[in-house]
């Protein structure tokens, strides 16, 4: 496992305070971890690579490094938009195709965090099946919705959530970066909530664990490093079948100084 601890950080408002939690892990069955993520504010995204052999590693990376370098996702600032986030994916989908050949791919989900009027909010961005959520309080809501095969099989109603799990196309996404006809994202905006801790995540973690599972795990560890090491570890040890990867991002709105 690999992550490393970020002291609290206050964005984009003086009275907005986030503590951020990361990490990855390879899982016990694949021999890279083709996961990718950035968790510097103001971006807070999860990539899982398609391809083996390397080239999935490749296509997340490339990912990643596109967010990282792009001007209107600079750490820090907070005046992204759905226009200027969906273009840096456009561009990391065309540098994926240039270095792979179009023979890998990478999902994408997560958040930006944004400022408009003064008021923080989670713009939330997705490609494929790795997921974003949402706990506050009581309330755990998947904010994201697959690009996946068996959501479309759910939808039309032709095979049950509980059979999804176990379908053997349950891996196969419809929408990726780098590969195939879409890669254009969904995307959500919602205002930044007192209490709001954000879970973003491969399906290296959800193949494993089932929301109550999840949910038990955010509730019994308050810090976000905790709670990221802690779902790492319950999904290796549930079977690492794949790469997984978290982020946990709280927010706390306090008294400006």
């Amino acid at each position: 496992m690999t992550a490393t601890e970020e002291p609290a950080i206050r964005s984009p408002r003086p009275e907005l305070r986030l503590e951020v939690g990361h990490g990855t892990d390879r899982g016990l069955r694949r021999e890279l971890n083709e996961d990718s993520y950035i968790a510097a504010d103001p971006v807070f995204m999860v990539a899982d690579g398609m391809g083996g052999h390397e080239a999935g590693e490749v296509a997340s990376q490339l990912c990643v490094q596109t967010l990282r370098t792009s001007p209107s996702l600079a750490r820090g600032t907070h005046r992204a938009t759905a226009a200027t986030v969906q273009d840096t994916i456009r561009r990391a989908d065309w540098r994926i195709r240039q270095a792979t050949g179009a023979r890998a791919g990478t999902t994408l989900s997560g958040a930006v965090l944004i400022e408009i009027s003064s008021v923080p909010y989670w713009l939330v961005a997705n490609v494929g099946d790795s997921r974003t959520y949402r706990l506050n309080g009581s309330d755990f809501e998947q904010i994201s919705v697959d690009h996946s095969e068996v959501r479309e099989l759910i939808e039309l109603g032709e095979i049950t959530p509980e059979e999804a799990i176990f379908h053997p196309r349950r891996h196969v996404v419809t929408r990726a970066l780098g590969t195939g006809d879409d890669a254009e994202a969904d995307f959500w905006l919602l205002p930044v909530a007192d209490g709001d801790r954000l879970l973003v995540c491969s399906d290296g973690l959800t193949g494993e664990l089932r929301d109550p599972e999840i949910v038990h795990i955010l509730k019994e560890n308050p810090h976000a490093q905790d709670a990221v090491d802690a779902l790492i570890d319950a999904a290796v040890r549930a079977g690492g079948r794949d790469n997984v990867t978290v982020i946990v991002v709280d927010a706390r709105m306090s008294t400006a100084e």
